[in-house]
């Protein structure tokens, strides 16, 4: 045993024998938790439960006569038109976007992950609009649509196509929004995929050129299979992020024409700050939420193992 273990030795045996430094510890770390705890169980846990609690009862939002109505929201809801539509229109938006996004952010990872000049300008300028406000954008967005003078129909007359009507058109207005949500969102997967793809060992190319394997060969043997994890990460946080969107059919469509983009959170907004029902907004949202649980388990159910 050496002379610096002994002062060691002998704190350790000092508040061994005094359990009020234990205590201290202990209370010391609860004082340095109980801001952040307070925060969430303020903002997050609280509400939470009371959304839950508030699905049970017919409430305006105002009055204080609350009526307690049990599953009758539920019930309600489940037996609406209004819901089964949203329900469509939200899957729509969410595989019509996700998918396309994903193959899109991978093409563009993998030439962003070339050795080229000027790659940082590159990158940032597709990241960009990821940290721009959604109302922003959408408002943009509504000046490219235009029908007379957005620069949508003026390049579709470049190449001999007539113009169309984006976003009075219900045929139209979904892919309309589908594609604008593409091109605000892919800068988040594409750094994603940058990460995996940047993770991949250099070796593993390397080996598979002496071996005389080509650039596909390549990608379907090496990348593609070591970005299994990142894919997955992508896949889920992008079917819940699009199960959620409403910034831009607020902003550009506001649930039209003929509903046909309402999708779920925005009639959970119709029905909670518009004609004041509580009770059914929370039921609502708690639908949504079950919605995407299910979907996220399922996930995690049936991908293969070595992807999660």
């Amino acid at each position: 045993m050496g002379v610096l273990d002994v002062p060691v030795r002998a704190h350790a045996s000092a508040r061994h024998r005094h359990p009020s430094w234990r205590r201290r510890e202990w209370i010391s770390a609860y004082l340095f938790i109980l801001p952040s705890a307070f925060l969430i169980a303020a903002f997050l846990a609280f509400p939470v439960v009371y959304s839950l609690w508030l699905s049970l009862l017919n409430w305006d939002g105002m009055s204080p006569h609350l009526s307690f109505v049990g599953l009758g929201n539920y019930e309600r809801l489940l037996s609406s038109t209004e819901f089964w539509n949203s329900v469509i229109v939200t899957g729509y938006y969410t595989f019509g976007s996700v998918p396309l996004r994903m193959a899109l952010a991978l093409v563009l990872a993998l030439l962003l992950n070339q050795k080229v000049r000027g790659l940082g300008i590159y990158r940032t300028l597709y990241f960009t609009p990821v940290v721009t406000s959604g109302i922003a954008v959408s408002i943009v967005w509504l000046w490219i649509y235009d029908p007379t003078w957005g620069i949508a129909n003026w390049v579709l007359g470049l190449i001999g196509i007539p113009p169309l009507e984006w976003l009075s058109s219900p045929r139209e207005a979904m892919p309309a929004l589908i594609l604008m949500s593409i091109w605000k969102s892919v800068g988040f997967d594409v750094v994603i995929y940058l990460a995996g793809l940047q993770g991949i060992p250099e070796s593993y190319y390397e080996a598979a050129t002496v071996d005389g394997a080509g650039r596909w060969a390549m990608f379907r043997h090496i990348t593609w299979p070591l970005l299994a994890p990142t894919t997955f990460f992508i896949l889920v946080t992008g079917i819940i992020g699009a199960s959620q969107v409403f910034d831009q059919v607020f902003v550009m469509t506001n649930g039209g024409p003929l509903r046909s983009t309402e999708v779920l959170v925005f009639l959970l907004y119709n029905y909670a700050f518009k004609f004041f029902e509580m009770g059914y907004a929370s039921a609502l949202a708690w639908v949504i939420f079950l919605i995407v649980l299910i979907f996220t388990i399922l996930q995690w159910k049936f991908l293969p193992q070595d992807v999660t």
